[in-house]
Protein backbone atom coordinates (compact mmCIF):
# COMPACT_ATOMS: atom_id res chain seq x y z
CA UNK A 1 0.00 0.00 0.00
CA UNK A 2 1.43 3.35 -0.92
CA UNK A 3 1.33 5.96 1.48
CA UNK A 4 1.57 9.18 1.82
CA UNK A 5 1.99 12.19 4.99
CA UNK A 6 -0.30 14.90 4.19
CA UNK A 7 -3.09 17.39 5.39
CA UNK A 8 -6.41 16.58 6.95
CA UNK A 9 -8.56 19.37 6.95
CA UNK A 10 -10.68 19.97 10.12
CA UNK A 11 -12.26 23.07 11.73
CA UNK A 12 -14.91 24.89 10.72
CA UNK A 13 -15.99 27.18 7.57
CA UNK A 14 -13.63 30.14 6.91
CA UNK A 15 -11.37 28.32 10.63
CA UNK A 16 -8.82 25.79 8.97
CA UNK A 17 -7.13 23.49 11.07
CA UNK A 18 -4.98 20.52 9.77
CA UNK A 19 -3.89 17.39 11.24
CA UNK A 20 -0.49 15.39 9.32
CA UNK A 21 -1.80 12.26 8.86
CA UNK A 22 -0.49 9.10 6.79
CA UNK A 23 -2.65 7.41 4.45
CA UNK A 24 -3.26 5.90 1.52
CA UNK A 25 -2.30 7.60 -1.61
CA UNK A 26 -5.36 6.64 -3.36
CA UNK A 27 -8.04 7.54 -0.78
CA UNK A 28 -9.93 11.03 -0.65
CA UNK A 29 -8.05 13.69 1.15
CA UNK A 30 -10.21 13.39 4.19
CA UNK A 31 -10.90 9.60 4.49
CA UNK A 32 -9.89 7.33 7.04
CA UNK A 33 -6.47 7.54 8.07
CA UNK A 34 -3.43 5.07 8.40
CA UNK A 35 -2.08 7.38 12.04
CA UNK A 36 -2.33 11.11 13.16
CA UNK A 37 0.72 12.46 13.01
CA UNK A 38 0.60 15.50 14.28
CA UNK A 39 -1.20 19.13 13.68
CA UNK A 40 -0.75 22.16 11.85
CA UNK A 41 -2.94 25.46 12.79
CA UNK A 42 -1.99 28.04 9.98
CA UNK A 43 -4.44 30.97 11.88
CA UNK A 44 -1.62 31.50 14.51
CA UNK A 45 1.01 33.60 13.47
CA UNK A 46 3.72 32.38 13.25
CA UNK A 47 2.01 29.08 12.65
CA UNK A 48 2.08 26.40 14.50
CA UNK A 49 2.97 22.90 13.76
CA UNK A 50 2.56 19.87 16.48
CA UNK A 51 4.59 16.55 15.46
CA UNK A 52 5.15 13.23 17.09
CA UNK A 53 8.86 13.23 16.05
CA UNK A 54 9.78 9.44 16.35
CA UNK A 55 6.48 8.56 14.45
CA UNK A 56 7.08 10.89 11.26
CA UNK A 57 10.93 9.35 11.39
CA UNK A 58 9.72 5.50 11.62
CA UNK A 59 7.16 6.71 8.45
CA UNK A 60 9.66 8.53 6.11
CA UNK A 61 11.78 5.42 6.77
CA UNK A 62 9.34 2.86 5.73
CA UNK A 63 8.82 4.74 2.40
CA UNK A 64 5.97 7.22 3.12
CA UNK A 65 6.14 10.26 1.11
CA UNK A 66 4.90 13.42 2.22
CA UNK A 67 2.57 15.85 0.19
CA UNK A 68 4.27 19.21 -1.70
CA UNK A 69 2.81 21.04 1.70
CA UNK A 70 4.27 18.41 4.37
CA UNK A 71 7.17 18.76 2.57
CA UNK A 72 7.62 22.53 2.46
CA UNK A 73 6.10 22.17 6.28
CA UNK A 74 8.71 19.54 7.53
CA UNK A 75 11.89 21.39 5.70
CA UNK A 76 10.69 24.74 7.13
CA UNK A 77 10.75 22.62 10.47
CA UNK A 78 14.23 20.71 10.23
CA UNK A 79 12.36 17.38 9.78
CA UNK A 80 14.31 16.69 6.35
CA UNK A 81 17.17 17.41 7.21
CA UNK A 82 17.31 15.64 10.94
CA UNK A 83 15.92 12.59 8.81
CA UNK A 84 19.07 12.87 6.40
CA UNK A 85 21.37 12.91 9.42
CA UNK A 86 19.66 10.06 10.54
CA UNK A 87 20.01 8.05 7.34
CA UNK A 88 23.64 8.81 6.94
CA UNK A 89 23.77 7.19 10.58
CA UNK A 90 25.30 10.55 12.00
CA UNK A 91 23.86 11.31 15.85
CA UNK A 92 20.48 13.49 15.43
CA UNK A 93 19.80 13.43 19.28
CA UNK A 94 21.24 16.57 19.57
CA UNK A 95 18.45 18.65 16.72
CA UNK A 96 15.33 19.72 18.20
CA UNK A 97 13.20 20.48 15.52
CA UNK A 98 11.13 24.17 15.37
CA UNK A 99 7.50 23.66 16.75
CA UNK A 100 6.46 27.32 14.87
CA UNK A 101 7.23 28.29 11.49
CA UNK A 102 9.00 31.33 10.66
CA UNK A 103 6.90 34.74 9.87
CA UNK A 104 6.74 34.80 5.55
CA UNK A 105 8.70 37.54 3.70
CA UNK A 106 5.47 39.20 3.21
CA UNK A 107 4.56 40.53 6.87
CA UNK A 108 8.64 41.19 7.54
CA UNK A 109 8.02 43.51 4.01
CA UNK A 110 4.71 44.97 5.63
CA UNK A 111 6.86 45.81 8.77
CA UNK A 112 9.95 47.31 7.34
CA UNK A 113 7.42 49.98 5.37
CA UNK A 114 5.38 50.83 8.36
CA UNK A 115 8.91 51.03 10.37
CA UNK A 116 10.50 53.37 7.46
CA UNK A 117 7.00 55.43 7.19
CA UNK A 118 7.14 56.19 11.02
CA UNK A 119 10.96 56.71 10.76
CA UNK A 120 10.16 59.30 7.83
CA UNK A 121 7.66 62.30 9.28
CA UNK A 122 10.17 62.01 12.39
CA UNK A 123 13.25 63.19 10.28
CA UNK A 124 11.37 65.74 8.37
CA UNK A 125 10.61 67.16 11.10
CA UNK A 126 13.63 67.48 12.79
CA UNK A 127 15.32 69.36 9.44
CA UNK A 128 12.59 72.03 10.03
Amino acid sequence: MPTRIRLRRMGKKKQPFYRIVVADSRSARDARAVEEIGTYNPLKRPGEVLLKEERVMDWLNKGAVPSDTVNSLFRRLGVLNKWALARSGQDTSAIVLKTTLAESKKPQARAKKAAAKAAAPAAEGGES
